[in-house]
């Protein structure tokens, strides 16, 4: 096995263990927990759409050039919606106009 074959082999592994960790940590957080969650991760999505496009500036190559721009693309999307489902939970706590009440004599 040459010296890409390997270092493919190490990188699908990372991955695949990073997909059944991800999984395994998020299955056990509670539903009333999740948006919560995804606003405070909102600044970790973006260290990761920086780290893609610093990986993606030093690409060399078709499939390289692909997988970069996939990644910036995953990435762009992932802090896009995390910024619209918190805006979106923070609406909810909003009071909505409504009628008028009468004052309390």
């Amino acid at each position: 096995m040459n010296a890409f074959g390997g270092t493919l082999l190490i990188g699908v592994f990372i991955f695949v263990l990073a997909v059944f960790i991800g999984f395994d940590l998020i299955s056990k957080v509670p539903a009333t927990l999740h948006t919560p969650l995804m606003s405070g991760t909102n600044a970790i999505h973006g260290i990761v759409l920086v780290g893609a496009l610093t990986i993606a500036a030093g690409v060399h190559g078709t499939l390289g050039t692909i997988i970069a721009f996939l990644a910036v693309l995953l990435g762009t999307v992932n802090v896009v919606g995390g910024f619209v489902v918190t805006d979106r939970m923070l609406q909810m706590f909003k009071r909505r106009p409504g009628p008028e009440r009468p004052a309390p004599k």
